[in-house]
């Protein structure tokens, strides 16, 4: 689910949901459930920058060129052309850097122009995932707790990963909006956090926008997916986490995706 929140005139989140494999790729809808028979899955976020609509802009160029490389990619890793999951997603990044920093050289409109991006790539045992900006990638095991699985592209998140400050501190420091890298947006060199983790039945994995952040606490995102009230179970998930979020800030946009292993 995304929304514009109360402030912007425009939503610059773009997010992505789809199964794909050597031959084809299908976008999936906004909630279901699936297997893996017809290929893996690839899930993304991403939150665009720049004036007037390039930001709106640079987000929907970041998912639409997930769905045209990757399937290219992996179809030349099965032909020896290409190595494993991390060079694959590396290229991706640097394809989109590259393509978001021409459109900002050479056109005036797109000066400046930039997005963040987080990504999660779903095969039967394992999710692969690739990060750039302060959207964030976080993860829920199934035997309780919550992990933030990609890193901060800022000083703000740099503080708050060696203890300097709290989360309370981080949410009102000046500086929290201030994104040190970035796929385009003037950047020279585009260098990906590129991870993995093994999944099992239960565990729940949220692909955000900042706006989740800027209206949340950690804790309260675990208590709407984990333990939601009566009256939230009646929503998907990612609904309880975007209307939660607009309802306590909105000052931003907000996007969730939320993705669950399920029983075989």
């Amino acid at each position: 689910m995304s929304d514009r929140g109360k402030v912007r005139q425009n939503n610059e989140d773009s997010f992505l949901a789809l199964t794909f494999n050597l031959q084809d790729v299908h976008y999936l809808g906004k909630e279901g459930d699936g297997g893996f028979q017809s290929g893996d899955y690839i899930f993304a976020v991403s939150d665009g920058m720049g004036g007037a609509k390039a930001g709106e802009f640079a987000s929907r160029i970041t998912v639409e060129k997930i769905t045209k490389l990757l399937p290219k990619s992996l179809r030349n890793a099965s032909a020896g052309l290409s190595a494993g999951y991390t060079e694959l997603l590396q290229e991706l990044f640097h394809e989109t850097h590259k393509a978001l920093s021409y459109l900002g050289a050479n056109y005036e409109e797109c000066a400046g122009m930039g997005s963040t991006l987080s990504l999660g790539w779903f095969n039967p045992e394992w999710l692969y995932f690739a990060h750039i900006g302060d959207s964030r990638i976080y993860y829920f095991p199934a035997s309780g707790g919550m992990k933030q699985l990609s890193q901060d592209d800022s000083h703000v998140g740099w503080l708050l990963r060696n203890k300097r400050i709290n989360e309370r501190e981080a949410r009102i420091h000046p500086l929290k909006n201030s994104v040190q890298k970035a796929l385009g947006a003037g950047h020279q060199f585009v260098d990906p956090q590129v991870g993995s983790v093994g999944y099992e039945k239960g565990d729940i994995f949220l692909l955000c926008s900042d706006g989740i952040m800027d209206g949340l606490w950690d804790r309260q995102i675990l208590q709407l997916l984990r333990d939601p009230s009566p009256e939230e179970t009646a929503k998907t998930p990612a609904m309880r986490l975007v209307d939660a979020a607009l309802q306590n800030s909105g000052r931003d946009n907000i996007t969730a995706v939320v993705v669950e292993a399920m029983e075989a």
